[in-house]
């Protein structure tokens, strides 16, 4: 059970690394002349984000009816879902944000998993979305913030190749 707990608080301050990457990022880019596009739908996306982990919280401490015990094949998982969730990171480097910010007339990212997946960081994050809270045996987690997840990803992922179609006109 502590390991869980350090686990989840890994994670937490994970998440909060990233959001000061993102913001780092988002400066550097705009004073480059970087455009944001999808403000709209962004707040949702932090409202899921920030309400998965209470949900966690919230299912595994009162609504916990069926334990396994620690999973080792998912979290497996999860330390390859963190692998490639830093693969993305490091590859788009500046150009990596929570945010959907580009730069006019730059190229598409082709390397890494971008080479082979046209938005490889959705995907890891659709994944872990089921996976956390399978560790943490929060299956109702599991199912609604995965289904809420794929309604917002419809209408993110449709504003984000708006965004790189302008990007590369």
């Amino acid at each position: 059970m502590l390991m869980l707990k350090i686990l989840f608080v890994f994670i937490i301050f994970q998440r909060l690394a990233e959001v000061f990457i993102a913001k780092k990022n988002e400066k550097k880019l705009k004073k480059r002349g970087a455009i944001e596009f999808g403000k709209e739908h962004y707040k949702y996306f932090i409202i899921l984000h920030s309400t998965f982990f209470i949900s966690i919280i919230i299912e595994n401490t009162f609504l916990q009816v069926i334990e396994f015990g620690f999973l080792p094949s998912i979290f497996i998982i999860f330390i390859i879902l963190q692998l490639a969730r830093v693969w993305v990171i490091s590859t788009l480097g500046e150009r990596w944000n929570t945010k959907i910010i580009v730069l006019p007339s730059e190229k598409l990212v082709k390397k890494g998993l971008y080479k082979y997946i046209k938005h490889p960081n959705y995907l890891i994050v659709t994944m872990e979305l089921i996976i956390i809270p399978l560790l943490f045996h929060a299956y109702i987690t599991a199912v609604i913030f995965s289904i809420c997840n794929f309604m917002l990803l419809k209408v993110r992922i449709k504003e984000e190749n708006k965004a790189l179609l302008y990007s590369i006109e």
